[in-house]
């Protein structure tokens, strides 16, 4: 038995947790640069926003509708799904953190009514921080899934399922009848791995509900379609065919990059946010103990801004000797940045790609220098982390990104960000 525990309209609780009165507002979080809108309340979907939605073309809501649009504060919420999934853990004995907001159990072994004790578990998570949760029981990982998408729909959209089944749903603990009555009323598209395309060829084969695919013959749903859709047919039907992963799979690249706030011209601030790009890329190379065999680095014009001269360039190197040193994937960068760089253009963004990556086991000592001690460079690179992690990310950078002050202009516009709750001594909430 496995459980899928997801936090509701998550990145909007979060904010709601420490402003409490945007509950019951229409709100959006916007992406970088407060561009579009990457999640919504209730409220606000009410309104018609769809996902992605442009802000300057729902802003008018502002004034027409009372809604509310906050810059993404991924700090907030990072922090907060550490905090929802160490409770979530309590519901069983293995967990598979998914995605930010949502987490595997699996129950196996676990006695008593497993639908209480679902209960239980998400009334803890909503008394000890206050995030609103919907929780799937079945017997595959698939089911378990669907049962979310149940329960999450039979609370925030009455009539589409039965209301007993809000916000906990145990398929599991129904009859066959039921349980292909709920399947029946659900939409193809809506099954785990099934995307658009794919149900858009399912539905010209006649599958229109995930009952109509559950009772597909496997043979020929793995001829047509693939073995991945074979299995889901398979689990369904109840049989598991997807374990539980404990632990994510090491990325096969690594990337960061951003639009900037404001138009970049000069190779200075470029340098500046390559630097910052680079670390931060290599920080996550280290967390999974990974090395990167080749870099690249881009930058390019707004394609937004045809009246603007327009300039868009990468280059790829591979690095002499695999590594995960924050200072020699910088230096490969600021190479390669100067070979991109032309002067007399306003850059709109740029971007670092860590690639070819493979296990530290196989690291050679002496990457960087060759009169270097033996492991200096892995303790210096594990203080610079320590650090970061502990004090706040940018506690400790290169001199190649520049001053707090002088970084300004390439950095992200986030005009309506919140504090940092949980993550910032001068953030902290007073209660008066």
């Amino acid at each position: 038995m496995y459980a899928l525990v997801d936090g509701n309209n998550f990145y909007a609780s979060c904010e709601r947790v420490f402003r409490p009165s945007l509950n019951g507002v229409p709100l959006v979080v916007l992406s970088n640069n407060d561009g579009c809108a990457i999640a919504r309340s209730e409220e606000a979907k009410a309104l018609g926003i769809k996902m992605g939605a442009p802000w300057f073309q729902i802003r008018h809501l502002a004034e027409d509708a009372g809604l509310v649009a906050l810059s993404a504060n991924f700090a907030l919420y990072g922090d907060m799904s550490e905090r929802m999934m160490s409770l979530a853990a309590g519901l069983g004995q293995q967990q598979e953190v998914y995605s930010i907001d949502e987490c595997f159990v699996d129950l196996h072994g676990v006695p008593g009514d497993l639908t209480e004790r679902a209960r239980q578990v998400r009334a803890r998570i909503r008394q000890w921080i206050g995030m609103p949760t919907c929780i799937g029981l079945a017997p595959t990982k698939t089911l378990a899934k669907l049962a979310n998408h149940m329960a999450k729909n039979a609370e925030r959209k009455p009539g589409s399922y039965p209301a007993e089944l809000a916000q906990v749903c145990h398929l599991g603990a129904m009859d066959r009848a039921e349980r292909e009555a709920l399947l029946a009323a659900t939409a193809v598209q809506e099954v785990w791995g099934v995307g658009r395309q794919t149900s858009a060829k399912l539905q010209a084969e006649g599958i229109q509900t995930a009952l109509d695919l559950a009772r597909a013959d496997v043979a020929t749903v793995r001829r047509r379609w693939g073995i991945v859709l074979a299995k889901t047919v398979q689990e369904l039907n109840g049989t598991p065919c997807l374990s539980l992963d404990e632990l994510p799979p090491a990325k096969q690249q690594i990337a960061c990059t951003r639009s900037f706030g404001e138009p970049v011209t000069e190779l200075a601030s470029l340098r500046q946010a390559v630097t910052e790009f680079t670390s931060r890329a290599a920080e996550k190379l280290r967390r999974q103990h990974s090395l990167a065999g080749q870099l690249m680095v881009f930058i390019r014009t707004s394609p937004f801004r045809p009246d603007e001269r327009q300039h868009s360039a990468h280059r790829q190197i591979k690095l002499s000797t695999p590594s995960s040193d924050t200072a020699c994937l910088t230096e490969w960068a600021q190479a390669a940045l100067h070979t991109l760089y032309q002067p007399g253009h306003k850059y709109a963004k740029a971007g670092v790609m860590l690639m070819d990556l493979q296990s530290s086991a196989s690291e050679q000592l002496g990457l960087a220098l060759e009169d270097d001690e033996p492991g200096h460079r892995h303790r210096l690179m594990g203080t610079l982390d320590h650090l970061n992690q502990h004090h706040g990310r940018g506690t400790v950078l290169l001199a190649s990104a520049g001053m707090p002050q002088t970084r300004k202009g390439w950095k992200m516009k986030q005009e309506r960000l919140t504090p940092q709750y949980t993550t910032d001594w001068g953030a902290l909430v007073v209660a008066g």
